[in-house]
């Protein structure tokens, strides 16, 4: 999380922009800060794609915008309401919001989902004392997400409509944890989890954007060759050193060249065919950004190491997490081209 332009801002004309808050009721969030806030939360801006992402899923009307524009292709799998303007994020790299442009927005609430550390909270306390607006702040991992849809569904006036979503990912992710928790660590396959246009930006051990390959079963190499931490850019000599069983691309151009480039088939995962691009639409099921979408990928990616474990048909839950969680049903020719996407090559 970047510090914000945005707080350079005078106080005293933000909080003249904001207007002062209809405060009805105190709520808390993951952090344990006690805020006050609106008794009806119908406008909310997210902090950044995480969040944008959650609370689309959970309520599409009442999300302001994107925190970054939506591609084409992605908007043709998601109803017609998904297609909002983009205001840029409060956290995070680039993109930045403008503040006068969400103050003008009006929200009743600023939501943040990821990190929940001293810093972010910092941050947090920070933003809304410049703005005026709440800032609640949520945990993102993957364990956290079925609270972290629990306490919004209530503050939103929607428990019913969060307790669905909360109990659909407590049961996917407790069957790949069950599973999984007595398999030996020579049976998880060693991944290279290959970021960015040249596929060298990766994460370190423990790293939020990696937790989908951790969860499902793979041994992140780079984080094993280089420890704890966040996302790290290395050589190419360093990949090679790796020498992972199985790659996992999140830049379709970068996986496409993966093949006809002489230096990265060296590896023996472009060799065998084991270097997968993850699906990308309407958003990446592995990263990009780390939310929900992630419990899709872990789905996707126990089947791909461990297909002896997970027999079970990717197809209805693929149907049923668009069903779900992005509110519209895709049809059977469009579940073709996403499960074609998520074959090895």
């Amino acid at each position: 999380m970047t510090i914000l332009r945005l707080l350079g801002f005078a106080s005293a004309l933000v909080l003249a922009l904001a207007g002062p808050p209809a405060v009805a009721r105190d709520t808390g969030d993951a952090t344990g800060r006690i805020l006050a806030v609106p008794d009806t939360v119908a406008r909310v801006f997210a902090a950044g794609p995480p969040a944008g992402l959650i609370l689309y899923s959970l309520a599409p009307d009442r999300l302001l915008g994107w925190p970054r524009p939506l591609a084409p292709e992605s908007l043709a799998l998601l109803p017609a309401d998904a297609a909002k303007p983009a205001y840029g994020r409060l956290t995070g790299k680039g993109d930045e919001a403008n503040l006068e442009t969400i103050l003008k927005l009006k929200p009743d609430l600023i939501v943040d989902v990821g990190s929940i550390g001293p810093t972010y909270v910092s941050l947090a306390t920070r933003v809304q004392e410049q703005t005026g607006v709440p800032v609640l702040l949520f945990d993102g991992r993957l364990d956290a997400l079925a609270a972290t849809y629990r306490r919004l569904g209530g503050i939103l006036g929607l428990a019913a409509e969060a307790e669905i979503r909360a109990a659909w990912i407590e049961s996917r992710l407790a069957r790949v944890r069950d599973r999984l928790r007595d398999l030996p660590p020579e049976r998880r396959p060693r991944v290279y989890f290959a970021r960015g246009p040249e596929g060298l930006e990766t994460a370190r051990a423990g790293s939020i954007n990696v937790e989908a390959i951790d969860y499902a079963g793979g041994r992140n190499v780079a984080g094993e060759a280089l420890g704890g931490g966040s996302l790290v850019t290395v050589s190419l000599e360093q990949v090679l050193a790796f020498d992972p069983d199985i790659i996992i691309a999140m830049e379709p151009a970068f996986h496409a060249a993966l093949n006809g480039d002489p230096l990265w088939r060296q590896l023996r995962a472009v060799g065998v065919g084991r270097a997968v691009l993850a699906p990308q639409s309407p958003f990446p099921w592995v990263d990009y950004p780390p939310s929900v979408n992630r419990v899709l990928g872990v789905l996707w990616l126990a089947a791909l190491f461990h297909p002896d474990l997970f027999p079970e048909d990717l197809r209805a839950e693929v149907r049923d997490f668009h069903r779900l969680f992005y509110h519209r049903t895709p049809s059977e020719t469009e579940l073709d081209a996403l499960l074609a996407a998520a074959a090895w090559p």
